[in-house]
């Protein structure tokens, strides 16, 4: 058979990632703090990129920056120029097609993110950085603490070098969570010369405990220096998983405590510090922002605003474009600024679009969770992210980004978007379903009312629940109360009963 070569036409259709798609979906499932690094990375690349400053939007815009102000803001509908939502079912089309008709060639006024997505009056702070928690006297770190408890503690020279390497190893709780030896093998000193500083570290730090590598250690730290660190106490110690479990007759056979001295020991440990680093400021925590407000609106719905505070204020520097095309320029500084003008404002309108997304969700959500606003958890309704994308006319994926690592903030609280996604449980008499974190309460509820002697059983529970309309199996009443950190009938029967014997 001869071989040759040969021309064919052919046409296919492809779906076809851009790079601006790209952009608007890593976008749109960035939390705040991504995407305000995100937001600082490419303004040190792109110098086209400025970031419009809160306070002075109120007033008057930056002179470098024409156009837009931070507080000019478009109202709904009005934003077809830049490709913005309009309310119709199609609009998850038009964010899917990557904004394909734009047309941002001539246009010289600075574009700008995070429109206005309501005419109404948004909740924000009071304009000042300041607050009267700054004149709190703030608690040193932990730390900052054990470093100078090392300088009190150890003596100058190799063994303040070992301590001081110990406490960039201290967990908040204020453990040290390490084997001598291998610590030592990193340091390259001696296992002995660790083990000596660890243990004047243990003796002489405040507060009691500070430095121990266990709970156990621990508790035997703070006893010892309230000289009650007895053989049965260190017996008691050894088997922290008995006492947690209140088997007080396995620990009977191995003290030769009866009863009331177990309710004694118990009681000492219980006023002992099990976290003694808890006692200091930590560093590193973030205030958590949220990315949405619902508040209760006048006519007796809800309103729902995005948070100024997460929504950041992007502008293309116009002023400064023009002032650079002025120049002199090569072809490829001419390159350069076009990419960097088409980055920017993709960039701005990915923003924008972020921002109408996550409003259109929310709005959904809050209209499909009326009842958990108004009467609280017992009036969470089952949701899927199914429901949702169909009921808003987006795809089930944008949803999915869009709930990822965002927050709302509540008249009951501030929740992650994905707590009102919860499991359907069939109702047992043929009626709705009924919501996974409804039922959850449900059966905490009825273990918190438990008392002395009627103490509820899985099957119990199953029952209960049974009766009141929830089909639910035994095995998953307890999944559920696994869930919830509560401990099964027999250990909760065996609490009741030491603290009847404390009383």
């Amino acid at each position: 058979m001869a071989l040759s070569a040969k021309l064919h036409m052919r046409q296919t259709q492809s779906l076809v990632m851009t790079p601006q798609l790209l952009q608007s979906i890593r976008l749109l499932q960035y939390s705040h703090l991504e995407l305000k690094a995100f937001i600082e990375t490419e303004m040190e690349r792109n110098p086209l990129i400025a970031e419009a400053d809160a306070d002075a939007s109120d007033a008057t815009a930056p002179e470098n920056l024409d156009g837009l102000a931070g507080g000019a803001e478009k109202p709904p509908g009005e934003d077809t120029e830049h490709g913005g939502l309009t309310g119709a079912a199609s609009d998850g089309a038009a964010f899917e097609s990557g904004f394909s008709g734009r047309d941002d060639a001539g246009d010289d006024r600075p574009a700008q993110s995070g429109p206005s997505l309501r005419g109404e009056t948004r909740l924000s702070g009071a304009g000042s950085d300041f607050s009267i928690d700054d004149l709190a006297d703030g608690r040193p770190s932990l730390h900052a603490h054990a470093r100078g408890e090392v300088a009190d503690a150890l003596a100058p020279g190799l063994e303040r070098k070992i301590g001081e390497a110990m406490v960039e190893l201290l967990d908040e709780c204020g453990y040290l969570r390490i084997a001598t030896e291998s610590f030592a093998a990193d340091l390259g000193v001696a296992t002995t010369d660790v083990e000596a500083a660890l243990a004047i570290l243990q003796r002489e730090a405040t507060p009691p405990g500070l430095f121990a590598r266990d709970l156990a250690e621990c508790l035997a730290l703070q006893l010892q220096r309230q000289g009650r660190f007895d053989p049965v106490m260190r017996t008691v110690l050894a088997h922290l998983d008995l006492l947690a479990r209140r088997d007080f007759a396995a620990l009977r056979r191995l003290t030769g405590e009866d009863e009331a001295g177990l309710m004694d020991i118990l009681a000492e440990i219980r006023g002992l510090d099990p976290k003694p680093g808890h006692a200091f400021d930590h560093e590193g925590f973030e205030t958590l922002i949220p990315d949405v407000i619902v508040t209760e609106a006048p006519d007796g719905g809800w309103r729902v605003e995005l948070n100024p505070d997460a929504l950041p204020r992007v502008l293309v520097d116009n002023a400064y474009l023009r002032t650079v095309r002025g120049g002199c320029l090569s072809d490829d500084d001419r390159a350069f600024i076009g990419e960097c003008q088409q980055s920017a404002n993709w960039l701005v309108r990915s923003l924008d679009q972020r921002a109408k997304t996550i409003v259109k969700v929310a709005s959904e959500i809050v209209r499909r969770q009326d009842g958990f606003l108004t009467h609280g958890i017992k009036g969470l309704k089952p949701m899927t992210l199914m429901a949702v994308a169909e009921a808003i006319g987006m795809h089930e994926s944008t949803v999915s980004r869009v709930t990822a690592s965002k927050f709302v903030a509540t008249p009951r609280g501030t929740f992650e978007m994905r707590f009102f996604f919860t499991v359907a449980l069939a109702s047992a008499h043929g009626g709705d379903a009924h919501s996974a974190e409804t039922v959850k309460y449900r059966i905490k509820a009825l273990i918190d009312a438990e008392s002395q002697g009627k103490v509820m059983s899985d099957d119990d529970i199953a029952a209960v629940l049974n009766k009141e309309g929830v089909d639910l199996a035994r095995r998953t009443v307890a999944k559920y109360r696994e869930a919830l950190g509560i401990a099964s009938s027999i250990q909760r029967r065996r609490e009741m009963n030491a603290r009847r014997l404390a009383s």
